[in-house]
């Protein structure tokens, strides 16, 4: 995923002009999978956050291991989502790869029930969509050894450099650019350009 960092920083020079133009295409697509997995209260514009961070929305994105598309599934991922949906067939669809990557996020979401507040709980499903669920549920494990509690994000954070196998800078960074991204996007979901503070 360092990988999908890298494209999405590249990816906020290259959003400027016509890009910028197009970012909206696929907001009914975000729309319309935020509401058949998370519901019509869910803001659906966090994942086309996700969707800037991951590939700047980039349809032919690729990454060295081997993460493609918009949400920059990987081909694991991608046959595990498959395994429960089929008509989720086709990672190269801008559509279906949207649709896969919100539907993995619901998966991941499903197994923080216990996060202390909804950020909280959106904080342990994109680390997880990052990292990998594994590497997240480990985390987890360390706070409550150190006597954090486990249910708020800020105590993965402040165990993150302790979690065995965890390159959690680069966890951190996808969060905080995503985050970026999200504060970018105006109530309708349109990229507006924000005056430096």
């Amino acid at each position: 995923m360092l990988a999908a960092v890298l494209v999405a920083l590249g990816c906020a020079a290259r959003l400027d002009g016509q890009r910028a133009r197009d970012a909206d295409r696929f907001d009914p697509t975000f729309r319309k999978y935020t509401k058949r997995f998370f519901g019509p209260a869910f803001d659906w514009r966090h994942f086309k956050a996700q969707g800037l961070a991951e590939s700047g929305l980039d349809t032919a994105a690729r990454s060295r291991n081997g993460a493609q598309g918009i949400m920059q599934l990987m081909p694991n991922t991608l046959a595990a989502i498959r395994s429960h949906a089929r008509d989720l067939d086709s990672v190269v669809d801008p559509e279906l790869n949207i649709a896969a990557g919100i539907k993995h996020d619901r998966a991941l979401w499903v197994m923080w029930p216990q996060a202390a507040t909804i950020e909280d709980q959106r904080c342990f499903m994109f680390a997880s969509y990052n990292a990998g669920l594994i590497t997240i549920q480990r985390a987890s494990r360390v706070a409550r050894r150190r006597r954090l509690d486990p249910t708020q994000w800020q105590s993965i954070v402040q165990v993150s450099a302790l979690v065995y196998r965890w390159r959690q800078r680069q966890t951190l960074h996808y969060l905080r650019v995503l985050e970026g991204w999200f504060d970018q996007l105006d109530e309708r979901g349109r990229l507006v350009r924000r005056q430096p503070s």
